[in-house]
């Protein structure tokens, strides 16, 4: 007898972002795959009695393989458990889910897709600034700074990434942002544009650093990247940090 998967997103880690409907689930759920960024205070609100099983995948360090946990979900719903499959942020935002779905929808197996509180949200307000601004910033786009190996993506639209009047949230960008930036800049978008790293949002050790395009790949070239998950913003956002804490 087939089980039920919930795919839930769990917000970028402050259990109070979660929404109700993602509380209801892990509360009734016999078994909660999760990822690392899913771990701590959000985990509080599964059954003592769920079974909890970390799958998370973090740069640098040894991870679960898509397809063990591909097994896991199959093997779990199909003992006719209710699963909750614990996704950070928003599950549909680079977090593999595709995969996911696919192995699921293939088996047959009855799910459904719970939305969640993005970190780009998240390092927004947290920063007291919007995402858009009328007449200045009319567009947002996210794109990955990591391919599968953790470099720089091929094919990038340099275009689009350079336009001065979206705003661009990158997200796994740490260690490829100095040449990300170098393309930007090659492709016209000034050194001077406005940039937020923000760092473990929603978190007790959440962090922001603001500055411009140029001195944050300046100041990653130099450190590296930092432990804790990072997020960054830049684009036509200096006005909005006025009064900004």
């Amino acid at each position: 007898m087939s089980g039920f998967i919930s795919f839930v997103s769990s917000g970028p880690g402050d259990p109070d972002l979660l929404t109700l409907r993602a509380v209801d689930r892990l509360q009734k759920a016999q078994v909660v795959l999760y990822d690392d960024l899913s771990s701590g205070p959000v985990l509080l609100h599964a059954s003592p009695e769920a079974e909890l099983i970390g799958v998370g995948k973090r740069a640098g360090r040894p991870s679960a393989r898509q397809d063990a946990v591909n097994a896991l979900l199959l093997e779990h719903a199909g003992a006719g458990r209710h699963v909750v499959r614990l996704k950070s942020g928003d599950a549909g935002m680079f977090g593999r889910l595709e995969e996911e779905l696919a192995a699921v929808r293939g088996a047959g197996i009855a799910h459904e897709i719970i939305p969640g509180v993005s970190s780009v949200n998240a390092a927004a307000a947290v920063a007291g600034i919007p995402l858009t601004r009328r007449l200045t910033a009319r567009r947002v786009q996210y794109v990955t700074g990591a391919d599968v190996s953790g470099k720089l993506p091929q094919g990038l639209n340099w275009a689009a990434l350079a336009d001065p009047a979206a705003v661009t949230a990158v997200f796994m960008g740490q260690r490829s942002f100095p040449e990300l930036a170098a393309g930007l800049i090659a492709h016209g978008l000034p050194g001077a544009t406005p940039a937020m790293l923000a760092e473990a949002v929603g978190t007790p050790d959440q962090q922001l650093w603001r500055g411009t395009v140029e001195e944050l790949a300046d100041r990653l070239a130099q450190t590296g990247p930092s432990a804790q998950p990072a997020l960054i913003l830049y684009g036509p956002l200096a006005d909005a940090w006025d009064g900004a804490a």
